[in-house]
Formats: C-alpha cells, sequence, structure tokens
C-alpha cells in the first residue's frame, strides 16, 4: 500500500534532492541583495550553506552524468552534451546503490545522463514522488525545477512569472562587466532573478509537503543549481562562472551527527558534484562502490582541488580543463584556435545572444564581451579573491609562474589517473568503444599510461607550436589521438602551412574519420582542396551519427567555402535527420546537432533557412 502520511521515526534519513537549473549562486543568503528568496534563504538559516561548491561541467548534461554516477563524466564519455554511450555493465548510479540498501528512489523528471536510465529508479517520471512508496521505506527523491532554466530566462514570457507579486527592477540590476549594459540586457537579467523568486516558490512546495507528511525532521535537503546562469559568458563557459553553484544542506536535529565534520552554519569547504553520489551514500549509512571517482564531502579529510570540464556542447566543440584550489582557478584551452562564441547557431538563439549579436554588429560591446569573440589564451590564471569576475588572466605573469606550474601539473596528473576521454575525442572514443564491443570507459583504461602521456603531450603543443617541423613526427603516429591532435595543432597554427599540404592529404584515407575529417577541413580552409570535399562528401553519408557529426562540424567551420557541399547537404544529409524538433530534426541527440551544423553551414553560404529563434 503506497504511504502518503508517514511521521514513523526510521533509522534511516530520508534524502530529497532540491535541483533547478541555470544559476550561479545568488540567492539572498550568499549576499545577493538583488535576489528575493525567502524560502531559501530561511531554510539555509537552520543549515550549512556551503560557499564554494562547483558543477564540474558548465552545462547539464555531463553536469547530470557526474551528479549521478560519483564519477567523472571524462571518465565515462558522458561528457559531450546529448550523447548516448556505451557504460560498463558494473556501474551502479546513486539510486541502483540505495535501492539495494532499502531505499525507494524517485526521479522528477529530468535525466539528461548521456547513457539509459531505465530500470535504474523505482519511478522516474513527471509523477515520481516520494508519497508514491510503500509503506515503512526511507525514501531519496529528486526534484529537478526547469523555470530557471537558459529558455525561459531568455524568452522572457510573462506567463512565467505571472504568480509574482511584484518583479524585479531592470534599472536595479548588477551586471558582470562581460555582458553589455542595454536596456534589453538589464531586461533579462532582472527577468532571470524573477525566475528565481519563482522557484524559491516551488522550494517552499515542496517543503510544504514534506511537514504535511511529518517527514520534515526525517529528511535531508539538498538545495542546488546545476552550473552557472542561462546567459552569455556563464552557461557553457569554463571558468567560475559558469562551474560555480550554490548549495543548501539542510540536516534536522536527529541526524546531526551525520555532519560532526563541518564547524558551523557556513563552510567553505572544496566540493563539487563528483562528491554528491558518495556524500548521500555516507548520509544513508551505505557503503561507497569503489568505482566511485568522487569522496564524501562531510567527511574529516577536505579536498585540495576540484576539477572543471567543457567538450561538444551542441555542435560546437571545445576541449577544456579546469583545476581550483581555493583561490586560484586554472584553465587550459586545448582548442585556443575557436573563440568561445562560436559561429553556430546555439549562439544566435534569442535572448541575451540576440542582444550581444546585435550590439557586437553595432561596434556597442565593452571589452570584455568582445574577448567572447577572440581566439582564447592557452592557459588562464586566475585570483578568484582579488579577481571575483575573473578580468585579469595571470597565466604569464612571472610572479604566478610557481602556481601555474602546481596547478598544471595537478590537472596533468588528474587526466592521466583518471585516462579522460577527451583527449581521444568523441569520434575516436566511440568508434573504439564500437570495434571492439566496449565502452569508452574500458577503452580509454586499455591505453598504457605512456600511451596516454603521449597524447596529452601532443594535445598541449596546440596553441604553442612555433614550427611545424615540432608536430611532422607526430602525424604517423600508430595512435590515431595524437594524429589527430597533431592536425588540431596545425589548424591552430598562425603561420603559413603550405609545406604539409602533401602530407594532410595523404591523411584524407586514414581510417580514422575523425583523423581524416580534420584533415579535410584543414585543407578547405587553406586551399579549397577538391579531394578533401569529396572526403567530407562521404563521411557526410556513413551510417555512423557520431563520425558523421565530426563531418558536419567541420563542414560548418568552412564558412562560405562550403558551398560546394550544399547539393549533398539539403538532397541527401538534411533529409536523414529533419523530424518534428524545433520543427527540423529527428530527435534531441546527434541528428539535432548534425542539422544544427549544417543548418549554420547553409546559412554561412547565404542560404536562408527556418531555423528557431
Amino acid at each position: 500500500m503506497a504511504c502518503k502520511n508517514s511521521p514513523k521515526e526510521v533509522d534511516k534519513p530520508n534524502i530529497l534532492w532540491i535541483s533547478h537549473e541555470d544559476l550561479g549562486p545568488i540567492y539572498g543568503c550568499y549576499g545577493d541583495e538583488y535576489a528575493n528568496t525567502p524560502t531559501i534563504d530561511q531554510l539555509a538559516a537552520n543549515s550549512i550553506k556551503f560557499t564554494q561548491v562547483y558543477s564540474n561541467a558548465p552545462i547539464c548534461a555531463p553536469a547530470r552524468s557526474t551528479l549521478i554516477t560519483g564519477m567523472y563524466a571524462v571518465s565515462l564519455g558522458t561528457q559531450h552534451l546529448r550523447s548516448a554511450i556505451p557504460v560498463p555493465e558494473q556501474l551502479k548510479i546513486l539510486p541502483e546503490v540505495l535501492r539495494e540498501a532499502g531505499y525507494y528512489t524517485s526521479n522528477n523528471v529530468k535525466t539528461d545522463y548521456n547513457f539509459s536510465h531505465e530500470g535504474r529508479w523505482d519511478e522516474s517520471s513527471k509523477e515520481a514522488h516520494w508519497r508514491n512508496r510503500p509503506e515503512g521505506k526511507p525514501f531519496f527523491s529528486v526534484f529537478n525545477f526547469m523555470i530557471t532554466h537558459e529558455g525561459p530566462t531568455n524568452a522572457l514570457r510573462p506567463e512565467d512569472t505571472s504568480s509574482l507579486p511584484t518583479h524585479h527592477d531592470p534599472a536595479k540590476a548588477v551586471l558582470p562587466p562581460h555582458l553589455p549594459d542595454s536596456p534589453k540586457m538589464r531586461e533579462i537579467w532582472a527577468h532571470m532573478y524573477d525566475l528565481l523568486e519563482v522557484f524559491d516558490g516551488q522550494v517552499k512546495d515542496l517543503l510544504s509537503q514534506l511537514e504535511e507528511d511529518g517527514l520534515l525532521e526525517e529528511t535531508i535537503v539538498f538545495v542546488f543549481a546545476d552550473h552557472g546562469h542561462g546567459m552569455p559568458g556563464h552557461k557553457r563557459w569554463l571558468d567560475n562562472a559558469g562551474l560555480q553553484v550554490p548549495f543548501i544542506l539542510h540536516v534536522p536535529d536527529k541526524y546531526q551527527h551525520l555532519v560532526e565534520g563541518i564547524s558551523g552554519a557556513t563552510s567553505d569547504r572544496l566540493v563539487s558534484f563528483v562528491d554528491f553520489a558518495p556524500t548521500t551514500l555516507a548520509l544513508a549509512g551505505v557503503n561507497i562502490p569503489e568505482m566511485m571517482e568522487g569522496r564524501d564531502f562531510l567527511s574529516k579529510e577536505e579536498s585540495k582541488y576540484v576539477f572543471g570540464y567543457r567538450d561538444r556542447a551542441d555542435d560546437c566543440y571545445e576541449v577544456a580543463r579546469s583545476v581550483y584550489d581555493g583561490r586560484y582557478l586554472y584553465i587550459r584551452h586545448f582548442m585556443p584556435q575557436l573563440p568561445y562564441y562560436q559561429n553556430a547557431l546555439i549562439f544566435n538563439k534569442g535572448g541575451s545572444y540576440t542582444e550581444m549579436n546585435r550590439l557586437r554588429d553595432a561596434g556597442e560591446l565593452p571589452d570584455a564581451a568582445k574577448k567572447m569573440f577572440a581566439t582564447k589564451p592557452v592557459e588562464i590564471l586566475y585570483d578568484l579573491q582579488e579577481d571575483p569576475l575573473e578580468q585579469n588572466n595571470l597565466a604569464s605573469n612571472p610572479e604566478f609562474e610557481n602556481k601555474v606550474a602546481e596547478l598544471a601539473g595537478e590537472l596533468d596528473e588528474w587526466m592521466i589517473q583518471n585516462r579522460d576521454t577527451g583527449l581521444l575525442t568523441e569520434g575516436i572514443m566511440m568508434q573504439q568503444a564500437n570495434q571492439s564491443n566496449s565502452n569508452v570507459y574500458e577503452i580509454s583504461r586499455a591505453y598504457s599510461t605512456a600511451s596516454f602521456t603521449e597524447v596529452l603531450k601532443v594535445a598541449k603543443m596546440v596553441g604553442k607550436i612555433t614550427q611545424l617541423s615540432e608536430v611532422i613526427p607526430y602525424l604517423e603516429s600508430e595512435i590515431d589521438a595524437v594524429r589527430f591532435w597533431a592536425l588540431i595543432g596545425i589548424d591552430a597554427y598562425e603561420g603559413d602551412i603550405g609545406k604539409l599540404t602533401v602530407k594532410i592529404q595523404e591523411m584524407l584515407s586514414d581510417e580514422v574519420p575523425a583523423v581524416s575529417s580534420k584533415a579535410a577541413e584543414i585543407l578547405i580552409k587553406y586551399e579549397e582542396n577538391q579531394v578533401a570535399y569529396k572526403v567530407l562528401g562521404e563521411l557526410l553519408l556513413l551510417e555512423d551519427e557520431v563520425q558523421v557529426l565530426q563531418a558536419a562540424i567541420s563542414v560548418r567551420r568552412l564558412g562560405a567555402k562550403a558551398k560546394p557541399l550544399i547539393p549533398i547537404i539539403t538532397k541527401e544529409i538534411l533529409p536523414k535527420y529533419s523530424g518534428e524538433i524545433w520543427g527540423r530534426y529527428k530527435n534531441w541527440s546527434y541528428p539535432m546537432f548534425i542539422g544544427m551544423a549544417l543548418d549554420q553551414a547553409q546559412l554561412n553560404c547565404g542560404i536562408n533557412v527556418p531555423t528557431k529563434k
């Protein structure tokens, strides 16, 4: 029989995760005077407020994969936005472990893990609720609220905030320096705070339901966001503004012994999403699986560093990694030749993005905003204590040479230890997993430490090559990822690559599509090579959607030079991936991103296509 009201005391605490989308730590209890969050602030007054909590990724799917597995997404290969990754059979995510320990587990409703969630929850649906559990069972319930997502933030729909008696005054908004101070941007910023206030009301509703059921004193409550604001310079950006999140942990009096390692109502210990699953298990008195890479953040031993990652989001590739020590944030860009703000549909989708583009075209962007459209530094070091808005890159300052070396070394060690699959690139890791009928996690661990270190070595050369002779030996490596990164190094090289075009043309026949598509892209950009056009056209016709996406992204990067490929795109490729999503695409995964890349390619060639704004 379902149990709706069960005040009965249980040995194990109930655990409730209340998560929401796309907002940094701007609750009123964090000192933001512009925010109106009375429910959260009242909860925080009787809870632990964490001030140094980080998503490991600045976009939803890899962040959520990390949360639910207790593993770095780059270890599993789940770091690319909306992908379908084969994971190890022995992988048990948080609700599976808790179910085995006697918990009822419910999820309402978003998953977005980049792998199937089927059979891993007792219930995962819009109706999922702790109230559906059998009599006497403790519960682990997740509620995720979408109201603060970048979609509502940028859409400015009045109905989203119609429940509020008053609204935030745009004139009182305080914008960060990387956003232009225009009336439209202020309106969007104020609306973002209105949506936060709506979320605060949703938190109130859930807490009221706990109280109605007599469970408020039996339930440990987490309140947090999944990454930074849904605005330019935040979501998708691997910096503090993209990674830092609010986190309130409410522990009822009867369970205070479980948090004895924390002193005071505010904690500045370093926490990241990879730690949430093991900590939840520890609170439930359940053994933490050996496979989990996070740690119990409530234990006496504190973390020294947190790590971040940014890879493909939509049809925009990045490979960037970060490490933070509590004061200094070090970021390494492995594809520095690509701007933050790429020429892609996702950066021209309305709201704040349209406003950025309008002001850019009018020549009215502030200098901090102009940087988003430029190539990136290979290395960044921010002192977040002195420079919380991340305006001063200290990486080339001699005074910080030792700090850069320390954090760069920690990052290298972490990437090698966890076999960071971003170094294998999405096309290569998926090709190798398919060929061996295995999964990405095991594929990456089949690399010897020496081989993986070699891949990292070549990837770190990108943006720092002064003579092409430095990269030539790696173009013939037996390691697929080494050849790939050698080509990325050439793509980022600012000098003449003419003497390498013959060698690059030989790589058009490489058996690895990620390598051949990159070779084709480079040759077409350099000399509009006809053989390269043929190769890209053939790659677009492959059945493997992951490899087609690699080619489609290369086509998008060609700009107007993609014109010879337009006939095959419109007649043969796009019809395969068309459907009802946004009125154009077959589904929310690879077909959508292939379609987005090829729609932008058409726009680059002067062809008007209907796109969602």
